[in-house]
């Protein structure tokens, strides 16, 4: 496995709208296992395939405690079938804008249909810190930061902090 290198914004591939995935083979699953391998390494709970430069529709998650056995999960061409009317509020942050986070508000719950590391058809009810993280990473295959909530001025404020620390 290999720790992929991780775009950062204002990089404009994080705008782009993903594409699905035709099939589900060795090289998909292997390039899943990288994207795994990164997340863990960087750590973070979850990652888009285009954060790793890749517009393909593909996520992965573990939402399990460090002291906990690792939980990953798969998500190809995964699709957001219903959410509930009720809203919550979460401090999110995303690798792809190191060190920052913000209060965003989202559905409280909401279903997915995706294919999983095999290819096989799968539908889930997510709630609390699922819920919350798979619409973030699948805002990601829309082309949508969580920064994008933000007002322009505090968005331009994070864009301008992630700009510095790269230089």
């Amino acid at each position: 496995m290999a720790i992929l290198p991780i775009i950062t914004v204002p990089n404009p591939l994080l705008k782009e709208i993903s594409t699905p995935v035709g099939k589900v083979d060795d090289e998909l699953r292997k390039f899943m296992d990288d994207m795994l391998e990164t997340m863990y390494h960087a750590p973070g709970i979850g990652l888009a395939a285009v954060q790793v430069s890749r517009t393909i529709r593909v996520l992965v998650m573990d939402l399990s405690e460090d002291s906990e056995k690792p939980e990953p999960h798969y998500y190809i061409n995964p699709e957001i079938t219903w959410v509930s009317k009720e809203i919550g509020i979460y401090n999110e942050g995303c690798l792809s804008v190191p060190e920052q986070y913000a209060e965003i508000e989202r559905p409280l719950e909401c279903k997915v249909s995706y294919l999983d590391y095999d290819g096989k058809a799968q539908n889930i009810h997510c709630t609390g810190m699922l819920a919350t993280c798979i619409q973030h990473e699948m805002d990601h295959l829309e082309g949508v930061v969580f920064i994008d909530y933000l007002s322009n001025l505090k968005r331009k404020m994070i864009i301008k902090k992630i700009k510095k620390q790269t230089e």
